[in-house]
This record gives structure tokens, C-alpha cells and sequence, in this order.
């Protein structure tokens, strides 16, 4: 039986989470804060210490025999940094680091993408499979590989990053630099986005989120469907270029949006019958992530198992 724990970080736009995780992925004490994501680096790595002093005030802290971190991305594992597109003062800023200085532990550090990936197919729908694409689809959207039955993640971190793939070559800027991206059309926020500018409103005591969105889907308004489908062929496009790349035989989807359930599997399935036309990529498996909205800290800690002999 393995003793050693690992503190996982689970590191985006909205929140940063953090948990002490066991050999089997359970989660044994939590710590969240808000991600102070407009203010200044030494804020928002304030926030992560703030998380990892309540995890070592936990009372196993003891245990503790690595720190695993995923991150949004960009990444760069070798490099031991981070430039989340999302939180803007962090650019290359040396997360690894400074929290390998403040606990005096190894840390290992991976993309949202591949942190979901490895929870998935170490804990989740993905278990024992050969080649999964498995994506979280939140404040942003992110993806990770599990190619020839292991994760791939690629030299700095990043692989399987489906949320900058360009779906749309005359779309609108996204804050990666680029146009059309995935996550610029089927993120939370830009579902909203979509929504309100198609003139959907949100009931007077609903924040509008795309939450909100997926109730008046499932209500029948019009724009809310509309938004949804439009999200819907965009994960579609991206998720029917990466098969054809790399040949997946499931697509395993977790995150807040992936919440909607129906609102978005059901548009999602027909769009991958448009754009998923190939003979190997037309019975890609579709299913919602099992490891939920911990997905990000177990896939953290599995990012540590070699470091500490799971």
C-alpha cells in the first residue's frame, strides 16, 4: 500500500484549486480561491500559496512527497513555467519554481489538457484505452492525448491543445494570437457571448454564463440553441481534424460546459457526422468525462506517479 500523497494544483482562468491526493486518486482534503486573473503576477501567486498553506494545514502534510501542478496553458514543463492565455501577467512566469522554494518538494508540471488526459485514463472513461483525446471545456478549452496507451504530452507540456486549433480562418481575434479558434467559439464565456448577442437575456437572478445558457436551451429559446450549436460545430471541426491527425478511437469531454449534457452532446454528435467523414475516424466514441470537475487536481497528481512510485 502506498502511503506517500501528493498535493495536487489545478490551475485556470476562474479558480485555482488544490487537494492531497492518494495513490487511487482520492482526494482527502481541498482548498480553492478565486484566480485573481486581471491583477498582477505576485497576486495571483499569492493565491497559490494561499491554497497549498490550507492543504499543509490539513494535517497530512507529513505525507506529502511531491507537488503536482496543472496549469492552463501554454506550458513549458522543461522549463518549469507558465503564461496561461487567460491570466495575462503570467508570461513565462517560473511557477515550478517558486513552489518547489516554498515546500521544498519536487513538483511536476503539465498542461490543463494533458492533466485531464491522465486523470481520464488513469480514474475515468479513458481507462485501458489505446488512443483518447480528452478535453475540458470551461473557461476555456483545453485537450490532452493518450496515444499507444499512455499520455502524450509532448516536450514542453502542451500537446493535444485543441483549443487553438482555427476553425474558422476568418473568425473573430482570440487572445492567443490567432483567429477562429475552438475555445473562441465553444468556451463558456463565449457561449454567453454568442447567446446575448443573438438576444438571449438571463433571468434577473442568473449570472449570464453558459450555465444559464443550457437552461433556456432546454427551454427552447432560440438563440441559447443556436449558441450551443454553434460551440457544438466548432469542438466538432477540432475534434474531427485531431482524429484524422492522430487516429482516436474516443473522445472523452469533462468541464463546466460538458454540464449541459444533451444541449451539447446531442448537436455535438452531428457534427461530428458533418466533418468526421474518413473511414477511421467515423465511430469516434463520445462521452462525458467520469472524473468530473476534479478531473484537473487527480490528473495533476498522476503527473507525479513516477516521482513518487504509484
Amino acid at each position: 500500500m502506498h502511503t506517500e500523497l501528493v498535493a495536487a494544483l489545478d490551475i485556470g482562468g476562474t479558480k485555482i484549486a488544490g487537494a492531497l491526493v492518494d495513490g487511487d486518486g482520492c482526494l482527502l482534503a481541498r482548498a480553492r480561491r478565486p484566480t485573481p486573473a486581471e491583477a498582477g503576477a505576485e497576486d495571483v501567486a499569492a493565491a497559490v500559496d494561499e491554497v497549498l498553506a490550507e492543504l499543509a494545514a490539513a494535517g497530512e502534510w507529513a505525507r506529502v512527497a511531491a507537488v503536482g501542478i496543472g496549469s492552463a496553458g501554454p506550458v513549458d514543463a522543461a522549463a518549469g513555467t507558465v503564461s496561461p492565455v487567460n491570466i495575462p501577467a503570467w508570461r513565462g512566469y517560473p511557477l515550478v519554481e517558486r513552489v518547489r522554494r516554498s515546500t521544498r518538494l519536487p513538483v511536476a508540471l503539465v498542461g490543463d489538457g494533458p492533466a485531464i488526459a491522465a486523470a481520464e485514463h488513469w480514474q475515468g472513461a479513458a481507462r485501458g484505452r489505446r488512443a483518447a483525446l480528452c478535453m475540458v471545456v470551461s473557461t476555456g478549452v483545453g485537450g490532452g492525448l493518450v496515444l499507444d496507451g499512455r499520455v502524450h504530452s509532448g516536450p514542453t507540456g502542451n500537446a493535444g491543445h485543441i483549443g487553438h486549433i482555427s476553425v474558422d480562418l476568418d473568425g473573430d481575434p482570440c487572445p492567443c494570437g490567432s483567429r477562429g479558434c475552438v475555445e473562441r467559439l465553444a468556451s463558456g464565456p463565449n457561449i454567453a457571448r454568442t447567446a446575448l448577442d443573438r438576444g438571449w437575456r438571463p433571468p434577473q437572478d442568473r449570472p449570464a454564463d453558459a450555465g444559464a445558457v443550457a437552461e433556456a436551451a432546454r427551454a427552447g429559446d432560440a438563440a441559447a440553441l443556436a449558441a450551443y450549436r454553434r460551440a457544438a460545430r466548432a469542438l466538432g471541426a477540432g475534434i474531427a481534424a485531431t482524429a484524422a491527425l492522430v487516429e482516436i478511437e474516443i473522445v472523452v469531454i469533462g468541464g463546466g460546459v460538458a454540464a449541459a449534457g444533451e444541449v451539447l452532446f446531442a448537436p455535438l454528435r452531428t457534427a461530428l457526422d458533418e466533418f468526421a467523414t474518413l473511414s477511421f475516424v467515423q465511430d469516434i466514441e463520445l462521452v462525458k468525462a467520469r472524473t468530473g470537475t476534479d478531473g484537473g487536481l487527480i490528473g495533476a497528481a498522476a503527473a507525479c506517479r513516477e516521482l513518487v512510485g504509484w
